[in-house]
């Protein structure tokens, strides 16, 4: 340009020369936890007191009956030995994937500390139980918003999100708890297999995997 400034266009032929050196730490068999879910809660443990944005967010890829894939971010909202538990309108496509295939993935990408881990496997709606628990520590604003939106639906604008909420406001407007809509849960992920990377200079990464057998759960190396 002629101030000296770098177009778009430039800024985007950088992007084969944009790289980070990945120094931030190692990963070996014998500083793994005892389970997958142990090692799990001790790296979202770390990405928690390093600050990292959004510790708990990670990216679910899905697959409809046709086997077309999307992928977008959910908050992870529970993790013991069962698996790792997010909740969405049941009526929105990521569910409607859900149902038709059973399976799922989701990488929890923590970029700050040059990790992610990754959990493949089954999936299941969690108990009534457990979505009211979890419903119950909700924002009102958030409740209500779970009752306005018509996820995954195409609408004709802003304004009819603005007006489904409104409405929603007048209906509960003299409810002190809001109900669990009917539409809206909880889904399990049950790993079959879960990775954990560390990145390591030259791109020689750290990849272990924990991976359920006949026998039990094992851990392998892989490649980077």
């Amino acid at each position: 340009m002629a101030d000296g400034r770098m177009s778009t266009g430039d800024l985007t032929l950088e992007l084969p020369k944009m790289r980070v050196s990945y120094e931030e730490g190692t990963l070996s068999e014998p500083e793994l936890a005892g389970t997958w879910w142990e090692q799990l809660q001790h790296w979202l443990d770390d990405a928690i007191t390093a600050g990292a944005p959004e510790p708990n967010a990670m990216v679910l890829a899905t697959a409809n009956a046709e086997g077309i894939p999307a992928s977008r971010t959910v908050l992870c909202k529970g993790l013991d030995h069962r698996g790792v538990v997010f909740f969405t309108n049941y009526t929105s496509a990521k569910s409607h994937d859900l149902m038709a295939t059973r399976f799922a993935s989701a990488t929890f990408p923590w970029y700050s500390l040059h990790r992610q881990a990754t959990v493949r496997g089954t999936v299941e709606k969690v108990s009534q139980a457990e979505t009211a628990t979890y419903w119950a520590s909700r924002p009102r604003g958030s409740q209500l918003g779970a009752w306005a939106s018509p996820q995954s639906i195409v609408v004709s604008g802003r304004h009819a999100l603005e007006s489904a909420l409104a409405n929603v406001q007048r209906q509960f407007a003299d409810v002190d708890e809001v109900p669990v809509p009917p539409h809206w849960g909880g889904w399990r992920i049950r790993p079959e297999v879960v990775e954990f990377w560390q990145g390591r200079r030259d791109r020689m990464h750290d990849r272990l995997q924990f991976k359920q057998g006949r026998d039990g759960w094992k851990v392998e190396r892989l490649g980077p």
